[in-house]
């Protein structure tokens, strides 16, 4: 019996909502802002040890989902409490649960106001983002999706910049009108399946070209939006340049990943006719993000707004890797997530420690840095190189894999030659080098001219300490990527598969297998 089998424990259940219980022990007990900061690390560290079983236990064999856990919920309607994890949904489940330690951490000092609703906001949010990597009922999942809009939009809206409540707007309208499509295409898919909501059954359910074709369309718009892709990303710069430090990180670290996971839990399993169909699309815009978007970073003047472009750049690969239907790209896409997860949750680090030192973002505002702070110099040089894809780094092993894979890539699902589509996606190697690099040197390099910058101190233990799990893990991955790639393998395998084998034929089988025993029963 397998390990994971032998333990009748729900692990899922006890790291989603232990976030949730530790801020209503917060809120109702606790109101020193200090025993506040305290309680919410010990929760947030609590909560990353749950899912440390996660990847211990998990048998990465096989394709299956595990660590199941089902309880019907809403009956009249069949709405299930369904929890389960594959090789693809599980390694999020652990950055978020590393990411929330290091986002509390980083807001000791920097957040004075309302201490305690704001790290509440960071457990509640805990528990959505978890539970929507989780969640194998699709109710349950919009359930999660749609909760974790509440935090993410006091968070910038309260504690972000001075046009916090233009940025907070932009993203909930975004996010909520993609949100409300989505919600349209889970209800066609629930009445035309028979009345389910499980993700299992739907991605074995024969939808006609004519459904997966529309209800594609619904989830891709909704997708777009959390990917973001162009031309619907435009509320990411203003979310990340009026968001708290904190708040970035979360944002580009975890919440960035949801709508490209979206289109690897429906999109592709659910709608392969219409997945193979709109990869010309996919594609297309995959290669405008790669390109146009790195272009309007050299624009930037803002440390943040050239970040968050640079986000979007770095997701167009994800998605490029997701539409090109080879195994290899598509183990490149998630392994991309990751790294991107460890290096743009760094490099947002790295604004906020100068942040806190100057309260100014502006590029122009710096120079000569590295004179006064020669260990924060070093640290966000190596996390620079790491976002150019440096050979050594993670971000190298997951953009080499998905070029190569989309080199192998069939022309039969492709609009043109694999090569040509790689060998655009490869440019923004070169873009991402200048405007990561014109940054770096216009901040950390040269001479110290304003004299507000002689004042800057060098970092802290506490702010140092953030780092470390980041660079490990940015250089494990970099160097030895097996144990990730094997745990994606299996599954990414028969995502593949599922996203190549037409609906069609499998709903032309299944009726001259019903006509095949009606045969035999006569």
């Amino acid at each position: 019996m397998e390990l994971n089998n032998m333990l009748d424990f729900p692990i899922l259940s006890l790291a989603i909502f232990l976030p949730t219980f530790g801020a209503l022990i917060i809120w109702l007990f606790i109101k020193n802002d200090n025993a506040v900061r305290w309680a919410a690390l010990l929760t947030s560290v609590a909560t990353f040890i749950v899912t440390l079983p996660l990847i211990f236990m998990f048998d990465t064999s096989t394709a299956d989902m595990q660590f199941e856990e089902f309880h019907p919920w809403i009956e009249a309607f069949n709405v299930n409490y369904h929890l389960g994890i594959d090789g693809i949904s599980m390694p999020f489940i652990v950055l978020t649960g590393l990411l929330i330690i290091i986002c509390i951490a980083s807001a000791w000092k920097c957040i004075q106001t309302r201490v305690k609703e704001y790290m509440l906001s960071f457990l509640i949010l805990e528990t959505t983002l978890i539970g929507v990597f989780s969640a194998l009922d699709v109710m349950l999942f919009y359930f999660f999706w749609e909760a974790l809009l509440i935090p993410m939009y006091l968070m910038i809206g309260v504690w972000g910049g001075k046009n916090r409540i233009y940025a907070t707007v932009k993203f909930f309208l975004y996010t909520l009108a993609g949100s409300v499509l989505m919600l349209v295409a889970v209800l066609a898919m629930y009445f035309e399946a028979g009345h389910t909501f499980s993700m299992l059954d739907l991605m074995d359910y024969p939808f006609n070209f004519q459904w997966q074709f529309w209800i594609f369309l619904a989830f891709f718009i909704a997708f777009a939006v959390k990917v973001p892709m162009w031309p619907v990303h435009t509320w990411l710069p203003d979310a990340h340049t009026e968001a708290p430090t904190a708040g970035s990180v979360i944002l580009a670290g975890i919440l960035l990943k949801m709508g490209a996971y979206g289109y690897l839990r429906f999109s592709l399993p659910m709608l392969p006719d219409a997945s193979q169909y709109f990869a010309p699309m996919m594609i297309g815009l995959s290669l405008v993000a790669i390109v146009y978007i790195s272009l309007v970073a050299m624009m930037q003047r803002d440390m943040k707004r050239l970040i968050a472009y640079s986000s979007i750049a770095h997701m167009g690969f994800v998605t490029l890797g997701t539409f090109v239907f080879t195994v290899q790209a598509l183990e490149g896409a998630v392994l991309g997530m990751i790294s991107h997860g460890f290096i743009a949750a760094a490099l947002f680090l790295c604004v906020g420690v100068m942040y806190d030192r100057l309260h100014t973002r502006e590029i122009g505002d710096y120079g000569g840095v590295v004179n006064q702070m020669p260990i924060f110099a070093a640290v966000m040089l190596f996390f620079s190189m790491a976002n150019i894809a440096l050979p050594g780094s993670s971000a190298f092993i997951g953009e080499i894999m998905v070029l190569l894979g989309t080199f192998a890539a069939d022309p039969v699902h492709l609009s043109v030659s694999a090569k040509w589509i790689a060998i655009a996606a490869t440019i923004s190697v070169v873009l991402s080098a200048c405007y990561t690099l014109w940054m770096y040197k216009r901040v950390i390099m040269g001479d110290v001219i304003k004299d507000t910058v002689r004042s800057m101190g060098e970092m802290s233990k506490r702010e140092f300490a953030l780092f470390v799990p980041l660079i490990l893990l940015t250089l494990w991955v970099g160097f030895y990527p097996v144990p990730v790639l094997d745990l994606l393998h299996a599954s990414a395998a028969h995502l593949v598969e599922q996203a190549t084998t037409t609906k069609l034929d499998a709903a032309a089988a299944l009726i001259e297998h019903s006509t095949a025993l009606s045969a035999a029963a006569n």
